[in-house]
């Protein structure tokens, strides 16, 4: 059984962090479907192995993630003249990091939530 739910978690951050990407392949982003659903994924097995194989001090490894993630965001973001790209998808790929931290966790409602809320957010139209 302990495999069974490991699976589902893994899918479920998979699926969840897919969505999203999905949402900003349909925006014409370069980083879509695959990188999404890889940052959900990873996020929530670092968190699983934080918990499980690090036990004594969990916080340490998932803490990690955001450096992780903030240097995977750094180099999404570039600078044109006039202004600056890929804000949005880095910022997009923190908060999924995020929604696979909690699928790690456990808190599967409040992941799909904010999945979803996310998603919306994405729909926004800027200028």
């Amino acid at each position: 059984m302990p495999y069974l739910i490991f699976f589902s978690q893994m899918l479920l951050a998979a699926v969840l962090g897919g969505a999203v990407g999905w949402q900003r392949h349909q925006a014409g982003r370069a980083a879509g479907v695959r990188t999404f659903a890889l940052v959900s994924f990873g996020s929530a097995f670092f968190t699983q192995l934080s918990l499980y194989g690090f036990a004594t001090e969990p916080s340490r490894v998932a803490a990690q993630i955001l450096t992780g993630i903030g240097f995977i965001g750094a180099g999404t973001i570039i600078h044109k003249s006039g202004g600056v790209e890929g804000l949005t998808t880095a910022a997009g790929l923190w908060a999924v990091a995020a929604i696979g931290m909690g699928v790690g966790l456990g808190w599967y409602w409040q992941s799909v939530i904010s999945a979803g809320l996310l998603f919306l957010i994405l729909l926004l139209k800027e200028k």
